[in-house]
């Protein structure tokens, strides 16, 4: 079962977008599509049983194809796709249930914001 914590939607946004002025630029659709992708690198290194400790560094060393500000999000994220089961993470898309549930809750986080 996909444990979601709503708090880690908070720190993702508020991480990658240092100022009101920029999550106004930017969509729901691109921001939840960003930090899906996000999710999924952080997914597939736990699959791959890189430590949590160690996920930044063995993600960025990949680079990966998010815009740069999305970085910090690694670290607020990866508490919450560690603290899954494994056998979770093996059945299920962590980056289609954040994007989801990002969609869903948009209106509400980006508005915390401000």
């Amino acid at each position: 079962m996909i444990r979601f914590t709503p708090v880690a939607f908070a720190l993702a946004l508020g991480f990658s977008m240092a100022t009101a002025a920029q999550a106004d630029e930017v969509t729901k659709e691109d921001y939840c599509a960003e930090t899906a992708k996000v999710v999924g690198a952080i997914q597939q290194a736990r699959l791959d049983r890189v430590d949590e400790r160690d996920v930044r560094e063995a993600i960025l060393a990949s680079d990966p194809e998010w815009p740069d500000n999305y970085d910090n999000a690694i670290v607020q994220l990866a508490p919450w796709v560690y603290q899954q089961k494994r056998r979770d993470l093996r059945k299920n898309d962590l980056s289609a249930v954040w994007s989801e549930q990002c969609l869903a809750n948009w209106d509400a986080f980006k508005d915390s914001l401000n």
